[in-house]
């Protein structure tokens, strides 16, 4: 599951988090986003003066697959990505940082992956994503469509009731007889 927040001055942040029970994740940023919220206000003294976040979290479930590790490159290179470093591992404030930290990456901040890093995980990272690979996270972003392999997606978007993430946005284009041609002579 990636979960995307962007507050009002444009800053945003990305996490992969594995939810425990469907539909747990809703919940659980309702409360991250409030107690943040709070707090942003409660220290710059701007308490009822409007929204820190632009707009409600964007989640979808990821194929714990080579759809995984897509995604955790999109969000680990997002500050090589935005110009702010040079290379990923460089963003003190990225999980990609505190992963390669010694002699061991403090295990209260990070979670086990799902999966086994893949070889030179680092130099991939530091790699762009194909167009393909970017335009099927951003998809799944904006829709909350599940990304993962066809029948996966098919049988994921069905099971949490996501079926209206598959279908183009808007109303279904109606269909208007042509006249016929055919004229009799």
């Amino acid at each position: 599951m990636i979960t995307r927040l962007r507050n009002k001055d444009g800053n945003h942040y990305h996490l992969v988090l594995p939810p425990l029970v469907d539909g747990e994740m809703s919940r659980f940023m309702g409360w991250v986003g409030g107690t943040h919220t709070m707090r942003y206000h409660a220290h710059y003294h701007t308490s009822g003066l409007g929204h820190v976040y632009q707009q409600r979290y964007k989640s979808f479930p990821i194929q714990d697959d080579d759809h995984f590790f897509v995604v955790c490159r999109y969000v680990e290179r997002n500050a090589l990505r935005a110009g702010l470093v040079q290379r990923a591992e460089h963003w003190r404030w990225g999980s990609l940082w505190r992963w390669l930290q010694s002699p061991e990456p403090n295990p209260k901040l990070l979670s086990p992956w799902p999966l086994a890093r893949l070889p030179r995980w680092v130099q991939r990272v530091n790699e762009p994503l194909s167009e393909n690979e970017l335009d099927a996270v951003r998809l799944s972003a904006q829709r909350g469509r599940p990304l993962g392999d066809d029948g996966w997606v098919e049988t994921i978007a069905r099971r949490l009731n996501l079926e209206s993430t598959m279908r183009p946005r808007g109303r279904q284009k109606v269909r208007v007889p042509q006249p016929s041609t055919n004229k009799e002579t």
